[in-house]
């Protein structure tokens, strides 16, 4: 599926408030993990010391994205979190919410199985992408169920149904509503800024990860 950033573009958004929450780790990493740098482009083969690992927010990416649904405004800088780890590994529920809307973007380089999830607090209403998921996760719920903070929500899809990529999580923060179970997760630098305020750091909620 093919996201237009203009689709989502109507209002500026006030900075994400966080200030006296508790949140949930959506994977639970290891003492130690690679923290990834694709500033200079993807290798899939290269060397991992670790079996988890970050990628970065707000990281210009160049020649990562080959898919079609990039073509248009030359995308390549990442606005959510990646969180590399083994196929079927769980993954929680940072707040309690609601599952917001949920499919398959099935193009190459996509996030294959994808689930968008709504929460609320502090008067705000903020919207959570996890993709690269398993086929089954989408089995799990249906639209509207609701969760409890740390409830399972899906596990860690494989490369032959997450898009083609190293399995991973991609996660993300929105405080657009969506108007599918897409959100764009990388943008051209025209959409830099607007982007960073609409989809703020995923660090907020999951902690600092890397400096």
């Amino acid at each position: 599926m093919t996201l237009k950033i203009d689709n989502m573009r109507p209002v500026e958004h006030p900075p994400l408030r966080i200030e006296n929450q508790a949140f949930h780790p959506v994977i639970r990493l290891p003492d130690s993990y690679d923290v990834y740098d694709f500033s200079e482009g993807y290798d899939p083969n290269r060397t991992r010391e670790h079996e988890y690992g970050i990628g970065r927010y707000n990281e210009k990416r160049p020649c990562m994205y080959g898919g079609e649904q990039y073509d248009a405004d030359r995308r390549e800088i990442h606005v959510g979190i990646d969180i590399a780890a083994p196929v079927g590994e769980p993954i929680y529920a940072f707040f309690e919410g609601s599952v917001f809307q949920q499919g398959l973007n099935p193009l190459p380089w996509d996030y294959g199985p994808t689930i968008i999830t709504r929460h609320s607090w502090l008067g705000q209403t903020v919207y959570a992408l996890i993709g690269h998921l398993s086929m089954e996760s989408l089995n799990r719920w249906s639209i509207g169920d609701t969760f409890r903070a740390g409830e399972q929500l899906a596990t860690v899809g494989s490369q032959d149904v997450n898009g083609g990529w190293n399995p991973h999580v991609h996660f993300q923060l929105s405080l657009v509503r969506p108007s599918t179970y897409d959100i764009p997760g990388v943008v051209s630098d025209r959409d830099r800024q607007w982007a960073l305020r609409a989809f703020p750091d995923p660090r907020l909620v999951l902690g600092p990860l890397y400096e």
